[in-house]
């Protein structure tokens, strides 16, 4: 045989070989949700507004984001964006509608589960509806980037538990002496009694950066002398002259005032929200998501 035909064989079995070996298997990336939790200790600090708005913003970029209204017994998120859902979280968690039907459009594209209000029996949820919910969050085909939870203030059970979902803690105050104690008061049991270790502060309603910066590390202060636990701050959100018209006009002040001095704090949150998701590795104490 002379040397071109051996060349040739040793050619063919060079690529029969190849061809039999295995094909590289493609990475599958899982699509990671980012579930923020938006809470406090004392109520009437702008969290609905805030998560409202934030998630508006997100959408802005890109994100799909999903809003759940964590409120149960006196939820309020829609009567805030002017809409008229016709079915609930309760409805879900009786088993008298899915997911995909609750589910209702708000501004920007962003999803809302709405919540009940007035109904005594979701303030405190049962062990079989949280799991009643979280096998709703299962169903859904496209998981959003974000899922934001407006919960109740306090320390409610169920404030408990749609905080120990997220993996993000968003603690929302305002400069009042009270609203710092709550404050306090709800990370010291998020801590102690179901070691949440995590918590990121956003000062809402100052007036200057300053003052945001001297609510923070007073609460900063408190949790390290008295816990050994270290917050993070989120940042600040000025108090804004538009927002009460937005809530009177049942609308998003980034929709109507996407310029105003409140919204370009809150889209700075939104970067940061977005820089530290994308950082994450696991998720909350206990997911939506399985």
């Amino acid at each position: 045989m002379d040397q071109a035909n051996i060349l040739r064989q040793l050619a063919v079995q060079e690529r029969e070989t190849r061809d039999a070996m295995p094909k590289e298997i493609p990475t599958v990336h899982k699509n990671r949700t980012c579930i923020a939790s938006i809470t406090s200790g004392k109520g009437g600090v702008g969290k609905t507004n805030i998560v409202a708005n934030l998630a508006f913003l997100l959408a802005g970029m890109r994100k799909k984001t999903l809003v759940l209204d964590a409120d149960c017994g006196l939820a309020n998120i829609d009567l805030i964006l002017g809409l008229t859902p016709q079915y609930n979280l309760y409805h879900i968690l009786k088993g008298e509608k899915t997911l995909k039907e609750t589910l209702i459009n708000g501004p920007g594209g962003i999803k809302i589960l709405p919540s009940s209000s007035g109904i005594q029996e979701m303030a405190t949820l049962t062990m079989t509806q949280k799991l009643a919910l979280q096998d709703a969050m299962n169903t859904l085909q496209v998981r959003p980037d974000y899922l934001l939870i407006d919960t109740s203030a306090g320390i409610s059970e169920n404030v408990m538990y749609f905080n120990m979902v997220a993996k993000e803690t968003i603690v929302v105050v305002t400069p009042e002496p009270t609203s710092l104690t709550d404050a306090y008061a709800l990370i010291k049991v998020l801590y102690q009694r179901h070691a949440k270790k995590r918590f990121r502060l956003l000062v809402n309603m100052v007036k200057t950066q300053q003052e945001a910066t001297e609510v923070f590390r007073r609460l900063a202060q408190a949790t390290d002398h008295f816990l050994n636990l270290a917050i993070e701050n989120l940042g600040h959100i000025v108090y804004d002259e538009n927002l009460p018209s937005a809530v009177k006009q049942q609308k998003l002040l980034a929709e109507l005032y996407p310029q105003s001095p409140s919204i370009k704090c809150l889209r700075e949150v939104a970067k940061k929200l977005c820089q530290s998701s994308s950082e994450q590795e696991d998720d909350g104490v206990m997911s939506f998501f399985n």
